[in-house]
């Protein structure tokens, strides 16, 4: 997938396209469904399959004390974009300058001018514009003068319940790994650089791999079955996401034992896919105690991964 990294770098003589527009944080199931029908319409239509995407995200730059915290990484979002069979995905960086453009222009400008869209594929809440007066009922009026199809994506229900980053979100927030993952249609992964700690896991016979990443972290304080992936390899694991009471800590960690692995991972990126939340973080009595119960949990990662 070509990335283009800022609109003065499109090509004005670029292909005619059909565009899927959207922040796409995280880009579930629902993302997925409006990226997937923006490449249907294009191969229907001899069209490019584009999407249109910002950063930061939009609240981020309107309202950052409401702006929610991102699901994935930029790059993490258009390798999944990518992975939807769209060709070129435009990153607009959200200024107030464009939060001030009005719909009307934005979609001369940017769409029609700009991406020379002729489909343009939209989710059923999406809005866009000063004031966010854009909305799928706009295009469909603007589509009709100027001459461009809009194409409104349906919300998407898994199990009874509507996708959204705020529900998954809300699940993460809950340690519920399990339906977040099922409305992702993949593991919520974290992935960051391995630091140094303070040994604590060697010394009790299980080293751990510490994790600082990028992203805030949404997840609840608990141990969790994770897969994790280093060196094009993966590996079972199991994660402690918490404060280490036992030690009377109060710093929150990433820590993840993964099992049968012996090398080296100082220094080095690692992703942590999370498949299931095996207890709550508690304090221990002893580190004797501690250390009967994480041999528990590995069995327990065993049996679910």
């Amino acid at each position: 997938m070509r990335i283009i990294r800022d609109l003065e770098s499109v090509p004005p003589d670029g292909p005619v396209s059909a565009v899927a527009l959207g922040v796409f944080d995280g880009v579930h199931l629902g993302h997925q469904s409006i990226l997937k029908a923006a490449v249907r319409v294009a191969r229907e239509s001899g069209l490019e399959a584009l999407a249109c995407t910002f950063d930061p995200h939009p609240m981020q730059v309107l309202r950052p004390d409401l702006a929610p915290a991102p699901i994935t990484t930029l790059e993490d979002r258009l390798g999944l974009i990518a992975a939807t069979g769209i060709e070129t995905a435009v990153v607009l960086a959200f200024t107030p300058s464009l939060a001030a453009t009005e719909a009307e222009a934005f979609v001369k400008d940017v769409l029609l001018g700009r991406l020379r869209a002729r489909e343009v594929v939209v989710g059923f809440n999406h809005t866009f514009g000063r004031g966010a007066r854009g909305n799928p009922r706009l295009l469909e009026a603007l589509g009709e003068r100027l001459g461009f199809t809009t194409h409104v994506v349906p919300p998407l229900y898994v199990d009874g319940v509507q996708v959204s980053s705020t529900g998954i979100r809300a699940a993460l927030a809950r340690g519920d790994v399990e339906l977040a993952g099922r409305h992702l249609g993949r593991s919520y992964s974290l992935v960051g650089r391995v630091v140094r700690g303070a040994g604590r896991g060697r010394a009790l016979g299980f080293p751990t791999a510490n994790l600082e990443t990028s992203l805030p972290l949404l997840l609840a304080a608990g141990v969790y079955a994770a897969y994790a992936e280093t060196g094009g390899a993966r590996h079972p694991a199991v994660v402690n996401v918490g404060t280490r009471p036992t030690f009377g800590e109060r710093t929150t960690v990433i820590e993840a034992h993964l099992l049968d692995f012996s090398g080296v991972l100082y220094d080095g990126p690692l992703r942590l896919s999370f498949v299931q939340r095996l207890r709550d973080e508690r304090r221990f009595p002893d580190v004797e105690a501690l250390r009967r119960q994480i041999e528990q949990d590995i069995a327990a990662a065993r049996a679910c991964l």
